[in-house]
């Protein structure tokens, strides 16, 4: 996809970034629909001071010891949720989070009727099953909190604004 034209930063591919004292990694993953010796897909860290995110993208529910040691600890993952043959579904995002244990969960790419999608997307009643997850907040804002302790990933989901 190409970059927008007013972007002041673009990264579309895996390796390491920094800008204004955001560090970000992209780290080459297989993607949802490739072959097993593919990786199309790109997953994204970000940091910021004590905050750590993982953006997950697109990508086969299975990650290595390699690419779990380049994740490292995270605060906060976002993980497509929507299914049906084009991301990953509840399941597969469970499997993900179980991997990395993030403290926090925002679950993207479900069935939104404002978006239109290649593939229709599950609702994300049917995708939060799968994850055998509770919404512990539902907001249209959230802002990461790293050095709260947590005994267990909370489940943030975010309202359209």
């Amino acid at each position: 996809m190409p970059a927008h034209k007013s972007a002041k930063f673009t990264a579309e591919t895996p390796g390491e970034y920094e800008i204004s004292g955001i560090a970000m990694k992209g780290i080459a993953a297989r993607g949802h629909m490739d072959e097993a010796n593919q990786k199309t897909a790109t997953i994204y860290t970000i940091a910021s001071g004590d905050t750590k995110i993982v953006v997950v993208g697109h990508i086969f529910p299975e990650l290595s010891e390699e690419q779990l040691e380049q994740i490292g600890t995270v605060d906060l993952a976002i993980i497509p949720v929507g299914g049906n043959g084009y991301t990953l579904d509840g399941v597969g995002a469970l499997s993900i989070i179980k991997k990395i244990e993030p403290k926090v969960v925002i679950p993207t790419h479900f069935a939104d009727k404002a978006i239109k999608y290649e593939v229709p997307q599950q609702e994300l009643a049917a995708a939060l099953k799968g994850l055998g997850m509770e919404p512990a907040e539902t907001t249209t804002r959230y802002k990461a909190r790293p050095s709260e302790p947590t005994t267990s990933t909370l489940l943030v989901v975010l309202e359209r604004q």
